[in-house]
């Protein structure tokens, strides 16, 4: 890569330690370059456990405006000893390798560039305290990356300044502290390094936020009033965020809450809250990960047979079991899509980035009415605790709140018959009523047992298979009503196409445009939500060849399209990335070209193209 090409063009990731208290300073950087108008695309990685084990963010800007993560180092920032082998090997040829050099090493590569900075030692010499040594350390090395990287001080005070509008006492000492590592660097360095930044206006109108804060938002506006919920990683701040904006939106004047975050004793107790204030007219949530959704399998097979809406956020992290709680994948599809016992079949929703978060989780809560059943919001850990970059977020004001088919008083009046489970339109969703809604007619309980159209209990089996009958009428009408895939034709007519969901999105796009700078024309279908409409056949229809990336072991994607949307084995080829971190664009090329050497029917790429129409 030339002195150009790394000019807002790199990778650079921070090795610390959990607990040490660089997650803020970290981030701090990541914002500096946010806010000189480049993309960033910052990743977390941290461990499950509280304090003691290695940490690393990573951070990557593309002028190009990519957003997926991009394998190797182009800049390593290890201060934790205990990883400097595992962090070597990630570097690319030519990197830079800045340390605390206040123990002075050797390194056994001789192909990258060693910065030493002795940073315990310039903290001890200024600051008593020893918390405030090892917190400043962090900031120390911001303040050289600034110098070494051209990165704008006057950014990073009025960051500070922002930060700490509450208490202004913190912003001089913290400025201090970026102060000793630019002249540091200035001094000992050349400065600027190749690997440098420069302001841009490439984020106009842009903003940085997680998935689980935007979905917390979302529901806000989507007039959600109770959020139930049990803490597990990495679901929990989704809730938080919920509780965070419920206190600035939603008090009365009395200062009270107009809404209830409850922090239930298990996953169990907090789905049956959400579906006891569905059923009782409340738009209600909670947020999980698989092994909650696990543990909800039960309460989600009787909301989907006694019909009520509700919406759960799986956040989807490593497995099975306990697996890998701080990682990220999408194994949990085919567990949501037939969540509980018996014949079950779940709306799921797959937003890419938290902008699609936000969005979705206002749907959700649409469709959990209009459809009478609960929802599943399929978002990772990659989507939901990381920040992105996205278009700002947007309402439309004028919006109504579409609660579906509620009847009122007056419509029970008029009503000749009112039969709770009854195919009135032929579209598989009868009409309900909110508990007290009329003193004498409507629902007013629910079982999970077999019901009649009347809502009357029964063990004739002829009934109970049509009213299982009726709810594969009301899964077929969810079709057109969830949203539609999205599709990106090649440039040139082509046999071969890509489906890809969730948070392989924007590795996807890039991976897309380097196997068109190989010649390899690729149709591609993202898909937002299963059931799976025909959109999806007749992409499978027109295509010979399809490779499905996912990022699970069993390609459960891929299943699903077989069995939901009779799509042949033979054409669905899997691209699988399951190590718990974001999937890269490098890695979808790679498999691709592989796998492409072994369909010979598809001739040389060059070959296999005629014009488009």
């Amino acid at each position: 890569m030339s002195h150009a090409d790394k000019l807002n063009n790199f990778v650079i990731k921070f090795a610390n330690v959990n607990g040490s208290g660089s997650a803020s300073a970290n981030l701090l950087f990541a914002k500096s370059l946010f806010r000189m108008g480049l993309p960033v695309v910052p990743k977390n990685i941290f461990p499950s456990n509280i304090q003691g084990l290695p940490t690393w963010y990573e951070i990557r800007v593309s002028e190009s405006g990519y957003l997926g993560r991009r394998e190797g180092v182009d800049i390593m920032v290890a201060m934790n000893a205990q990883t400097y082998n595992q962090d070597l090997l990630e570097m690319v040829p030519g990197g830079y390798l800045l340390y605390d050099s206040t123990m002075p090493r050797k390194f056994p590569r001789d192909d990258i560039k060693i910065l030493e900075i002795p940073i315990a030692k310039m903290c001890a010499e200024v600051y008593t305290d020893a918390r405030q040594r090892q917190l400043f350390k962090n900031v120390v090395y911001v303040g050289a990356l600034a110098a070494l990287m051209e990165i704008e001080v006057d950014t990073i005070q009025e960051l500070f300044q922002q930060q700490f509008a509450k208490k202004p006492v913190l912003i001089e000492p913290n400025m201090q502290s970026i102060k000793m590592g630019y002249d540091y660097a200035k001094s000992n360095f050349d400065c600027p390094l190749d690997v440098r930044v420069q302001r841009r206006e490439l984020t106009k109108n842009k903003i940085m936020i997680s998935g689980n804060d935007a979905a917390g938002l979302g529901s806000i506006f989507a007039g959600a009033t109770v959020c139930a919920w049990y803490p597990i990683t990495p679901s929990t701040s989704l809730a938080e965020a919920f509780d965070k904006y419920m206190r600035r939106f939603r008090k009365s004047e009395d200062g009270r809450m107009n809404g209830a975050v409850v922090q239930a004793e298990d996953e169990l107790a907090a789905i049956g809250m959400v579906l006891g204030a569905g059923w009782n007219g409340a738009r209600a949530f909670t947020a999980t990960s698989g092994p909650g959704v696990s543990l909800m399998t039960e309460f989600l097979g009787l909301g989907y047979f006694a019909e009520i809406p509700a919406v759960l956020f799986n956040i989807q992290r490593g497995g099975p079991s306990t697996g890998m709680p701080t990682r990220t994948q999408q194994s949990d599809i085919l567990s949501s899509a037939y969540a509980s016992h018996g014949d079950t079949k779940h709306v799921l929703m797959f937003p890419s980035d938290p902008k699609e978060c936000f969005e979705m989780a206002a749907e959700a809560f649409a469709l959990a009415e209009k459809l009478q059943t609960p929802i599943i919001v399929m978002s990772d850990l990659d989507i939901g605790m990381n920040d992105w970059v996205v278009d700002e977020l947007e309402w439309d004001d004028s919006k109504v709140m579409d609660r579906g088919k509620v009847l009122s008083r007056q419509d029970l009046d008029e009503l000749e018959i009112f039969g709770r489970y009854l195919d009135v339109d032929g579209d598989g969703i009868p009409y309900r009523t909110l508990p007290g809604t009329h003193p004498e007619k409507g629902a007013f309980f629910t079982r999970g047992s077999s019901h009649d159209p009347m809502a009357g209990y029964t063990e004739d089996g002829r009934i109970n298979a049509k009213n299982l009958d009726r709810l594969v009428v009301k899964f077929k009408t969810a079709e057109n009503l969830v949203p539609a895939p999205v599709l990106r034709k090649a440039k040139r007519t082509t046999r071969l196409g890509l489906i890809n969901f969730g948070g392989t999105e924007a590795s996807t796009q890039e991976a897309l445009d380097l196997l068109e700078a190989d010649h390899i024309e690729i149709d591609q279908l993202r898909l937002k939500a299963f059931p799976f409409n025909d959109d999806v056949r007749n992409f499978a229809d027109t295509h010979d060849l399809i490779f499905v990336v996912e990022q699970n072991r069993d390609a459960q994607m891929r299943t699903l399209l077989m069995v939901e949307a009779d799509i042949p084995a033979v054409k669905l080829h899997p691209v699988l990335d399951y190590e718990g971190m974001p999937i890269t664009a490098e890695f979808i090329h790679s498999e691709i070209k592989k796998a492409l050497e072994h369909y010979p029917q598809f001739g040389r790429p060059e070959d296999d193209k005629v014009p488009a129409e």
